[in-house]
């Protein structure tokens, strides 16, 4: 069998992105500010600077579209696999007998595991230039906080994470790779903040929740002006650091002269979706592209597909401002599954508003039919995605089987954001059977 030549598409080191792009320059309808919950009122840099460094709040509210990645960060990079190929599902494609083609850029390959090494390297560089001593943070299935605590060291900068606790439970080894890289690490809700305590009293038993842990460690950040905290999704930095996957994309895609018909990503907070498609998506609102942009997320946390379009609160405990976004509501507490980091009860600003402008749109997938997606990818594809990951790959078989019943041969380009070779227990449970429903 004859590989085609578009198997794989690499970049070389030179061709990392110098600039991060901005989607919040190009919307149709701008984005709605932050609000302050205490006097209803526009939130700015300064009632953030408790939690964030300037430079990050700087990136926060602007509406440039392009920003300079600094030479540092940029250099980097380069350690964490980047640029990253893009490859062809030549493997899949047959087995699915689909006239579609199929591509997907490897974020896999990271030594991370994961794409969320990209914006923890920026904000690690951004919070040690700022003179920050202490980096807190939240993590869902731990693949942040393993970014966070492993470049943290290339600054001399500590960090403390709380790791939802029925994702704790379920991947013991990711709390040993994050102290491996030096981190602290507590399960959330802990006995480490006040808050923790009292929700741990409210609810014993509870498997916790993303918004529960962000706020321990908004917590923490809050009482030493030495300590920030840092967020592995949602707002609009955090997408505008993870656009150098879409950019390398976009020139990949160019250099193998590949038109997508439909890019995917998996969205829990919307930093793999955001990386990936917002580049793309600017183009789309030029009309240089037909591009189509689909987000596939949990329904243990349905937000784009069942939650409303509205203010809430970033975090459970009211630390954060309110946010406009798709939302179950900041009290809501998902099933524990295995894709821990697609189980926060809201989504990005940015990619909700692209949503509801009708520029993305979204699916919602049980982790039972996400697992067999899974399990596909591995027979054909010889490579463990991450639970999150499965998602998009699910997306990206339905296209492929709609293609074959309809005959279009489209070409699907989706986003493998993380391995899963830490999450082998999920697998087993898909395998023997003992795996349960998203639902709630």
């Amino acid at each position: 069998m004859s590989l085609p030549k578009d198997i794989r598409t690499t970049l070389d080191v030179e061709d990392i992105p110098k600039k991060w792009y901005n989607l919040a320059a190009d919307l149709p309808k701008p984005l709605e500010p932050p609000i302050n919950p205490k006097t209803g009122k526009p939130a700015g840099p300064e009632e953030l600077g408790s939690l964030f460094c300037r430079e990050i709040l700087e990136q926060e509210m602007s509406l440039e579209r392009y920003i300079d990645i600094p030479e540092e960060v940029r250099d980097n990079l380069v350690y964490l696999n980047r640029p990253s190929p893009l490859q062809r599902a030549y493997r899949l494609e047959k087995y699915l007998k689909t006239p579609a083609k199929i591509y997907f850029k490897r974020e896999d390959l990271s030594p991370l595991g994961s794409h969320k090494g990209n914006t923890a390297l920026a904000q690690a560089y951004y919070n040690a230039e700022a003179g920050i001593h202490t980096l807190t943070t939240e993590t869902g299935a731990g693949q942040w906080g393993t970014a966070l605590a492993a470049v943290s060291n290339l600054f001399d900068i500590k960090t403390t994470v709380f790791m939802v606790r029925g994702s704790y439970d379920q991947k013991p080894t990711r709390k040993s790779l994050i102290e491996l890289y030096g981190g602290t690490i507590y399960p959330s809700p802990s006995a480490h903040t006040e808050f923790g305590k009292k929700y741990l009293k409210e609810h014993p038993g509870t498997v916790g929740s993303l918004g529960v842990a962000i706020t321990e460690a908004c917590e923490v950040a809050s009482k030493d002006p030495g300590t920030c905290y840092s967020l592995g999704s949602v707002l609009n930095h955090v997408m505008l650091h993870q656009t150098v996957i879409g950019l390398e994309a976009m020139e990949q895609m160019k250099k193998a002269e590949i038109e997508p018909d439909m890019m995917i990503a998996c969205a829990g907070g919307g930093s793999n979706f955001g990386g990936f498609c917002f580049p793309m998506m600017g183009e789309k609102i030029k009309g240089r592209t037909e591009c189509e942009f689909v987000a596939a997320e949990s329904k243990a946390a349905p937000s784009m597909t069942e939650g409303d379009f509205r203010y809430d609160l970033g975090d459970t405990g009211g630390y954060t401002p309110l946010l406009m976004m798709y939302t179950m509501g900041h009290d809501y507490v998902p099933s524990s599954v295995h894709a821990g980091g697609l189980r926060y009860h809201g989504m990005s600003p940015l990619v909700s508003a692209a949503v509801n402008q009708g520029i993305a749109r979204a699916v919602a997938y049980d982790q039972l039919e996400t697992f067999e997606a899974g399990a596909m990818f591995v027979k054909t594809e010889g490579i463990v995605p991450a639970p999150e990951s499965t998602h998009a790959i699910k997306a990206a078989i339905d296209e492929a089987v709609r293609c074959r019943k309809t005959g279009e041969e489209k070409t699907i380009v989706f986003c493998l954001s993380g391995h899963g070779l830490l999450d082998l227990k999920g697998y087993s449970e898909y395998l023997d059977g003992s795996m349960r429903s998203s639902a709630n």
